[in-house]
């Protein structure tokens, strides 16, 4: 069911982005002013044909183009997509799982940034903005917040807050790290950063992954406030305490790996927009 919450579907933005400006240096992007380099948006979908509509009226019209991984959809999927985004890329997913998709996604990207969105509509688009000006304004990587000031959630139950926060602590803790949300799928990137993180999981524990490896790499992240909406239709496949679990274990994982630790010399954070520095 929508969140009484949520948004109105309203028409996107018109203004035109140039794929580059003065020998490839991109302007800081504003709601006067969208200059910025090709954006592709990646978008995992397993049978989300009844949310797709949400999702694809809400994105940019100015992004260079959408990428679409099919996890073998039965319900119209792939058709659906076609016909609201005639031009939209669709991969076939190799494998299982989330990671697994977002991978096979990134790798088909033709854009300099990257934008991950959930296709089960709990992501507002508009907000594809925020993330595309972080990232032209001197970050390497946008990393969606639902606890930074000015974002928020109707889709977490209490026990996965918990989870999500303890995780989030052991992560900041070990790897130096200064984060207030860890396991949410919003997130955008310069292509370049996908050379240093070398992602290598199937599951939905890539977020974390992703979040660890971008410290340990030493790149500029920028938290964006977000705001998750409920799930329009259909059921999730996320499991709190398997999930979990595998997020720990990567967890415990990279923190045993003793690849040496490249990090700037005041920190790998910038300043949370619209709020303050975690």
């Amino acid at each position: 069911m929508t969140s009484a919450l949520r948004p109105a579907v309203s028409g996107t933005t018109t203004e035109e982005p140039s794929a580059a400006v003065e020998a490839g240096k991109y302007r800081p992007v504003s709601t006067h002013l969208a200059i910025a380099p090709p954006v592709s948006v990646v978008i995992p979908a397993m049978n989300e044909a009844e949310n797709l509509p949400y999702v694809f009226k809400t994105l940019p019209s100015w992004i260079h183009e959408v990428v679409l991984v099919d996890g073998n959809s039965t319900d119209g999927t792939v058709e659906v997509a076609r016909g609201l985004w005639p031009d939209v890329k669709v991969v076939p997913q190799r494998g299982r799982g989330k990671g697994d998709a977002l991978i096979s996604g990134f790798e088909a990207c033709t854009g300099d940034i990257i934008v991950m969105v959930d296709a089960d509509g709990s992501a507002d688009g508009h907000e594809i903005l925020s993330y595309v000006s972080a990232l032209v304004s001197g970050a390497d990587f946008a990393k969606g917040s639902r606890f930074a000031n000015g974002g928020g959630t109707d889709d977490m139950t209490p026990v996965r807050k918990l989870g999500n926060r303890a995780l989030c602590a052991v992560v900041n803790r070990k790897f130096g790290a200064r984060y207030t949300d860890l396991c949410y799928g919003y997130n955008a990137f310069w292509r370049h950063c996908l050379d240093k993180i070398d992602l290598d999981c199937t599951g939905f524990e890539v977020e974390t992954l992703m979040n660890i490896r971008v410290v340990k790499a030493g790149l500029r992240v920028q938290e964006i406030p977000s705001h998750e909406y409920l799930r329009i239709h259909g059921t999730s496949n996320l499991r709190a305490v398997r999930d979990g679990l595998r997020v720990l274990k990567v967890i415990l994982k990279e923190r045993s790996n003793r690849r040496a630790l490249r990090r700037r010399p005041h920190g790998t954070m910038l300043s949370v927009r619209r709020g303050e520095a975690s």
